[in-house]
C-alpha cells in the first residue's frame, strides 16, 4: 500500500468502515484551486461527501459559494457559515413549503433552486409571496442528458421571462450540468463542453438583449469543470464534485485530472470458503452498489481480485493469492462511485500523518434534518 495510506493502529476502527485521509483530501482541494486559478470561481457539490467539517475546509481556502441537491444538504451548508447556497434541484410537492421555511430560518443566506416547468414555478412564486419572503431561481437547462431541464431555445426565453415576471421569485441565472460528458478523450471532451457553451452563451446573450438579468451561470461537473474554468466569462461558476475525494470511475474516466482518492474502506476477511477466495465485511450496506458487481471497488494491495459475489454484508472474492489471507486481515478498498458511498456511512474515521486524528459525522446523508 502506498505509504499515503499508512494507517498506524487500526484496532479501534470498526469494519466496514470510510476513513478519510485528510492530507490527500486537503490535497485534492488545492489541486481544485490551482485547475481554475480562482476559488470565487469555484462551486463545489456537496452531495460527494454530506460533511461539514469539509465544508468547513473549503471556507478556509476562500470557497465561499457551494452547491447541493437536497435540502438537508443546503442546511449542513448554511450551518456550517456558507451565505451563498445552490439547491441544484427542481421542486416539488412538500419541497416548496421547505424552500419558503429555509427562507425564513437562514434570511441572509443567498438560496437558488433550479426549475424547468411553468408549474412548479407558479406554485413556488404563489408561496413565496404569501410568506413575505423572496427566492433566486436559475433555469434548468438539458444540455444532451435528457435528465432534466429545457433545451436552449425560445421555449427556455418564454420560461426565463416568467420566473423574472413572478412576484416572490428572482431570475438569477442559468443552470448548465453537463453530467453526458464522460469522454475519456480531453480534446473529444473540451469539444463537447465547449459546443454546449456555445448554445448557452447564445441563449444568455438573448436574454440580456430581452433586458433580462442573468447574473450567473453554474456550470459543469467534475469532468469538464477545468474546461469551463478556461472560459473567460465572469459569470461562470464551476461545480466539480466528486474530485474532492475521488474514486475508481472517475479515475478512469478523466485520466488527465490528477486527483488522489481520499476516502477508501476498511474492511476485514471473516472467511475463506475456498483455496481461491476471500471473504470480507464489504456489503453493499457499505460500499456504492449501483457499479456492476465486479467493478465496485479495488484493492490497492490485492489487484488480482475478482468479485464473484456480494450481498447486504459480505463481498466474495477470487484471488491466487487467497491464501496468504486469515480471518482478521484487513484491507483498504477504494470505491469505484465513492458519492453514494458516503451516504452509507454515518460518521468517518479521519487519518492524518498515519494517525487518526478525528471523527467527522456525515451530517446530510439523510433527506431530512430539520426543515
Amino acid at each position: 500500500m502506498d505509504a499515503c495510506y499508512q494507517i498506524d493502529d487500526t484496532s479501534q476502527i470498526i469494519s466496514p468502515g470510510m476513513i478519510i485521509f485528510k492530507d490527500l483530501l486537503e490535497d485534492n482541494l488545492r489541486k481544485m484551486i490551482e485547475l481554475v486559478g480562482d476559488p470565487a470561481r469555484l462551486r463545489p457539490h456537496c452531495k460527494t461527501h454530506k460533511m461539514r467539517e469539509i465544508i468547513q475546509l473549503e471556507l478556509s481556502l476562500g470557497i465561499v459559494k457551494h452547491k447541493a441537491a437536497t435540502f438537508a444538504e443546503a442546511e449542513m451548508l448554511a450551518e456550517a457559515g456558507v451565505k451563498d447556497i445552490c439547491l441544484a434541484y427542481n421542486l416539488v410537492g412538500p419541497n416548496i413549503a421547505r424552500a419558503v421555511e429555509f427562507r425564513k430560518r437562514w434570511p441572509d443566506v443567498s438560496l437558488q433552486v433550479t426549475a424547468d416547468h411553468p408549474t412548479p414555478i407558479e406554485q413556488l412564486g404563489e408561496a413565496m409571496t404569501a410568506a413575505g419572503v423572496e427566492i433566486e431561481v436559475l433555469l434548468d437547462l438539458n444540455t444532451g442528458q435528457n435528465r432534466t431541464g429545457l433545451e436552449p431555445g425560445p421555449a427556455a426565453v418564454e420560461l426565463y421571462q416568467m420566473i423574472a415576471n413572478t412576484p416572490g421569485l428572482i431570475a438569477a441565472g442559468l443552470h448548465v450540468y453537463d453530467g453526458q460528458n464522460h469522454q475519456v478523450d480531453f480534446q473529444e471532451r473540451e469539444t463537447a463542453v465547449l459546443a454546449v457553451w456555445n448554445d448557452v452563451s447564445q441563449l444568455r446573450d438573448q436574454l440580456i438583449t430581452e433586458g433580462l438579468k442573468v447574473p450567473r451561470i453554474v456550470a459543469g461537473a467534475t469532468g469538464s469543470f477545468p474546461i469551463f474554468a478556461k472560459i473567460d466569462d465572469p459569470d461562470i461558476e464551476v461545480c466539480p464534485g466528486t474530485c474532492v475525494l475521488h474514486d475508481v470511475g472517475y479515475g478512469e474516466l478523466f485520466p488527465d485530472l490528477k486527483f488522489t482518492p481520499a476516502a477508501l474502506i476498511l474492511t476485514r476477511v471473516i472467511s475463506r470458503p475456498g483455496p481461491d477466495r476471500i471473504t470480507f465485511d464489504l456489503g453493499y450496506k457499505a460500499i456504492a452498489s449501483d457499479p456492476a458487481m465486479e467493478n465496485r471497488c479495488r484493492f490497492p494491495d490485492l489487484p488480482d481480485a475478482k468479485a464473484v459475489l456480494q450481498n447486504e454484508e459480505h463481498l466474495v472474492v477470487m484471488s491466487q493469492r487467497a491464501n496468504e489471507f486469515q480471518p482478521g486481515d484487513e484491507l483498504l478498498a477504494i470505491p469505484r462511485h465513492v458519492c453514494p458511498t458516503s451516504a452509507l456511512h454515518k460518521s468517518v474515521t479521519v487519518v492524518s500523518g498515519g494517525k487518526v486524528v478525528d471523527h467527522w459525522n456525515v451530517a446530510a446523508r439523510d433527506r431530512f434534518i430539520s426543515v
